[in-house]
């Protein structure tokens, strides 16, 4: 069981930048790895960034050069900062965790989701 809690969300004006945190826990995290979605009102959830199985970085082309996913050495907390903010980012931001040699940018791959956490844009 792996356990995921969000924060940072909120509003910010076009332009702007937000970061945020996602706190991992559970006795099977580390057979996971871990990436962003969102989903913004009346439309599907989408990928947005995600570790690989050897630590390189994916992105979606709607958000590369914008943001930047890390995470802390213990690898329980994953960050995702995002710069030069869009009225079209926003949405609701979950993160998630997927098991070994699952396609990182598949929604229905991921196990396990947080709550998710509100990023509104405003222009």
């Amino acid at each position: 069981q792996v356990q995921l809690v969000e924060s940072g969300g909120g509003l910010v004006q076009a332009g702007g930048s937000l970061r945020l945190s996602c706190a991992a826990s559970g006795r099977a995290f580390s057979n996971y790895k871990m990436g962003w979605f969102r989903q913004a009102p009346g439309k599907e959830r989408e990928f947005v960034a995600a570790f690989s199985w050897n630590d390189n970085t994916y992105y979606a082309d709607s958000v590369k050069g914008r943001f930047t996913i890390s995470r802390d050495n213990p690898k329980t907390t994953m960050y995702l900062q995002m710069n030069s903010l869009k009225p079209e980012d926003t949405a609701v931001y979950y993160c998630a965790a997927r098991r070994a040699g699952a396609i990182h940018y598949i929604t229905n791959n991921y196990d396990y989701w947080g709550q998710g956490t509100q990023v509104t844009v405003s222009s």
